[in-house]
């Protein structure tokens, strides 16, 4: 199941997280989702929404 983020911003940064964190294994997901929150400028609601999207992400990949 695919979740498409909604704003241009909240997509960037969905595309940078994950970019990120697949070329640098030594990023921790909260500090990734903490630095696009910042370079993007995303609202709090914007930030638990990524913290949700790439939870549900990995457990689905643990499956």
């Amino acid at each position: 199941m695919s979740i498409q983020p909604e704003g241009e911003d909240l997509r960037k940064a969905t595309k940078w997280i994950s970019d990120k964190l697949r070329h640098e294994s030594n990023v921790s997901l909260a500090k990734a989702i903490e630095e696009a929150c910042v370079q993007f400028d995303l609202p709090p609601k914007d930030a638990e929404f990524l913290v949700r999207f790439f939870s549900e992400e990995e457990q689905g990949q643990e499956t």
